[in-house]
């Protein structure tokens, strides 16, 4: 079961750089500043924080979104039979891909060791109540064997996990 679970899920967060834009792609340039401009409205219509910077390096700017990152926590009840767990696991599993298909979440897993933090979510959602809402749904959160910690995270949009 352990295994499926890693393989299931692959945990990175590392944020890609962005490939400079070249001087002669002025054009393009301009198509992406009113692509920016547009997404940010419809990011500040809908309820996200976000903020701009401009990259010393390629001049380019670039696009904050704020997110929330979940750590999932060893909760107080881990007493459930071995059963209870492994159902618990699916139901687990099931919530989180929800997320994903809903597009409240854009990567989850758990860590490698067998530490208290057991895995992390980050909810692409405009505020912490409704990233701790959906968060608090997952069935091992309700039965007590894992809790939430949530933190707000800043992430380049556009950007891709490397």
């Amino acid at each position: 079961m352990k295994k499926a679970i890693f393989l299931l899920f692959f945990l990175l967060f590392i944020i890609a750089c962005k490939k400079p834009v070249e001087k002669s792609e002025i054009l393009e340039t301009k198509r992406t500043e009113n692509t920016l401009k547009q997404l940010k409205e419809e990011l500040t219509n809908r309820g996200f924080e976000t903020f701009d910077y401009v990259d010393e390096k390629t001049n380019d700017t670039i696009l904050m979104q704020q997110y929330f990152i979940a750590f999932l926590k060893s909760g107080p009840t881990r007493s459930q039979t071995k059963e209870e767990a492994d159902s618990l696991q699916l139901l687990h599993l099931a919530h989180l891909s929800k997320m994903y298909e809903l597009g409240y979440a854009d990567i989850s897993g758990p860590f490698g060791d067998d530490g208290a933090i057991r895995g992390l979510t980050i909810y692409n959602v405009p505020t912490l109540s409704m990233a701790d809402s959906l968060a608090n749904l997952d069935p091992m959160v309700k039965a007590g064997r894992l809790i939430i910690e949530i933190h707000p995270w800043w992430a380049a949009k556009g950007f891709s996990l490397r």
